[in-house]
């Protein structure tokens, strides 16, 4: 066996310069498009030199904020669909630390995406070293462990050979349709270093290619009879469709058969916004055609999709219609005692299409379906059309329709970035793609601070395309140090910031619920002895290296998007919103618990509607 001494960092590296993907269509790709790094003295000298030496072939980013690469490694992942990754390396203690909350984000949107943390010294002669935590009773522990719970697959790596069995593992595992997820590789800093001989193969390996798992047959035929009994069937589109690339066989499957199809946040732009077969968005933050279809179904057909909370309604708003479970995940295609096809979503769709010919549903379910997805797809015209009047605050539907109506001809390839607050729900109801990957929706972590760091990612994965980053003044302040790094990598963001003067998202939930103004718009957070808060973010983003402005109205931010749109660099545009308003059409109940004993009548009154609400959850 032909082998080359090299120290892991060098193995390690050379393995994933060397990575390639073979797609659906034959085309072979770096797996591994580029590595986000900030460094420290937990990966600089050993991860660090092996990435210099591999620039060419292996580029390396730095960035301004470790959650905020690693949010953009994850979005750069969902906007390929899963079929590339990106790798993150971070230095021990806070760095490593900081990548908490992106690996949860990336687990629960079953994201790939490769963590490779510094670890503190496996020799432990320099113990503690400076970030070191120290643990009284576990002597092996350090802050990666943190990781454990938030990634798919986690391995110390405590010899250098070790790579060998470890990082093909990962790998598998990032290239699982089922269990895809974070991966993290802890590092620790003598070990990167540290030589062994490496077996040439190591460094070629074959290329990879993603599994697309059939249904068992005699699943299918079950699936078949239960379709064919049905009279009024709806598709639920989940993020699956999109990760299986499955939108052409879903639109066959709505069009043959007049199938209904409704989407969940993250499998919106699965089916054109006005192919007559699409009802528009579902759930709590759905429009009135989905949620009042959904509610009168005889069977639904979930494909792709986790059912969360905020597609079921907390399991009120279609709790006692039977379920066929579509999913490549196990735990997902069986959720709400469904009948489950275990299977990639593309394959099991087209091989359902082939199976129903001869059927049809009720041709008045169809026609019904039609007519209300038309009806809606009017009132959407209207809501984006809308403009406050004169010195009435826009509210985020008026200023969707005047970031949408910038898109003119290019409305095919632009791609819009939210992630939390109240910009998902109107987005969801109100955003129209025409294209998969479109609408890129990161709600099922809802991670504030996402939105810019994950534009930045998008970019990276379609630098050809316009990304629109649509983002909350709350969430802007959370995390916004990616512009800098947006511009000096050269990737032109247009970034609109709907300034409401504080979490007007949850400001809205507690008055629903009965409370106070209390501790979410900054007018209602002023400390004794403390002032207004006068924050000017288009001059903090002009600080970061952006173009900026604040617009004064809707005509005015029609007027900067075009601009924006013929810039080169970043762009940054904010306007004021109203925390107050948002659009009634649509949505449902939303399971969030009002306290049982209360002083105040207005949340005892919440609390009644609470209990009757209650009674529409399913088991």
């Amino acid at each position: 066996m032909h082998t080359q001494r090299l120290t892991l960092s060098q193995a390690l590296v050379r393995h994933l310069a060397a990575l390639r993907i073979e797609l659906d269509d034959g085309q072979i790709v770096p797996y591994v498009r580029g590595v986000f790094a900030i460094f420290g003295h937990g990966n600089v000298s050993g991860l660090g030199d092996a990435l210099w030496a591999a620039r060419d072939v292996l580029p390396t980013w730095r960035a301004h904020n470790e959650q905020g690469m690693a949010n953009a490694a994850a979005a750069y992942a969902k906007a390929r669909f899963r079929q590339q990754i990106m790798a993150v390396t971070t230095s021990i203690g806070p760095g490593a630390t900081n990548l908490v909350t992106s690996a949860a984000l990336a687990h629960v949107n079953r994201l790939p995406m490769l963590l490779l943390p510094g670890d503190v010294f496996a020799s432990r002669r320099p113990d503690p070293v400076l970030q070191q935590l120290e643990s009284f009773d576990q002597g092996d522990i350090s802050v990666n462990d943190c990781l454990r719970p938030v990634t798919r697959y986690f391995d110390r790596i405590q010899r250098s050979e070790q790579i060998l069995a470890a990082l093909p593992h990962a790998i598998h595992v990032l290239t699982d349709p089922a269990a895809c997820g974070p991966v993290c590789l802890a590092l620790p800093q003598d070990v990167q270093t540290e030589a062994f001989d490496c077996p040439q193969d190591f460094l070629h390996p074959a290329p990879l290619r993603l599994r697309r798992p059939a249904p068992d047959p005699e699943v299918l035929h079950g699936a078949l009879k239960r379709l064919r009994h049905a009279k009024r069937p709806l598709i639920i589109a989940g993020g699956g469709v999109l990760y299986s690339q499955a939108w052409a066989a879903l639109a066959d499957l709505a069009s043959a058969y007049g199938i209904p199809v409704a989407e969940t946040q993250a499998g919106k732009g699965s089916l054109a916004w006005d192919d007559p077969m699409n009802l528009g968005a579902i759930g709590v933050t759905g429009s009135p055609a989905a949620n009042s279809l959904v509610a009168d179904a005889d069977l639904i057909i979930a494909v792709g999709t986790r059912l969360q909370d905020f597609t079921t309604g907390s399991n009120s708003l279609f709790a006692h219609v039977p379920l066929l479970g579509l999913n490549v995940q196990p735990l997902d295609a069986a959720k709400r005692k469904a009948f489950s096809v275990v299977a990639d979503a593309r394959s099991a769709l087209e091989r359902i299409a082939a199976g129903l010919t001869g059927w049809r549903p009720d041709g008045a379910w169809t026609q019904r379906a039609r007519e209300a997805a038309a009806r809606w797809n009017a009132g959407v015209d209207a809501l984006t059309a809308a403009q406050p009047p004169v010195g009435v605050l826009p509210y985020d539907a008026e200023v969707i329709g005047a970031v949408q109506a910038s898109l003119a001809e290019s409305a095919e390839h632009d791609i819009v970035v939210c992630a939390a607050g109240t910009l998902p729900a109107e987005l969801h109801k109100l955003w129209r793609t025409r294209t998969p990957g479109g609408y890129h929706m990161e709600y099922g972590y809802s991670t504030m601070g996402y939105e810019i760091a994950g534009g930045l990612g998008v970019k990276i994965a379609h630098p050809e395309r316009e990304v629109i980053v649509m983002v909350g003044d709350g969430s802007y302040l959370m995390l916004n140090s990616e512009i800098a790094t947006s511009v000096q990598m050269g990737r032109k963001l247009i970034i609109v910031v709907l300034d409401n003067q504080g979490y007007g998202c949850i400001h809205r939930l507690q008055q629903a619920s009965g409370g106070p103004r209390f501790n979410n718009l900054l007018a209602d957070c002023i400390a004794d002895g403390g002032a207004p808060a006068n924050i000017d973010l288009a001059a903090h983003a002009a600080s970061l290296g952006a173009q900026a402005c604040r617009v004064a109205d809707v005509p005015a931010l029609r007027r900067a998007m075009a601009a924006a749109r013929a810039a080169s660099l970043t762009q940054v545009i904010v306007i004021n919103t109203t925390p107050e308003r948002t659009t009634d059409e649509g949505g449902c109940w939303w399971d969030v618990p009002i306290p049982e004993v209360t002083e105040r009548t207005a949340v005892a009154a919440a609390r009644a509607r609470y209990v009757q609400n209650k009674q529409k959850q399913g088991d």
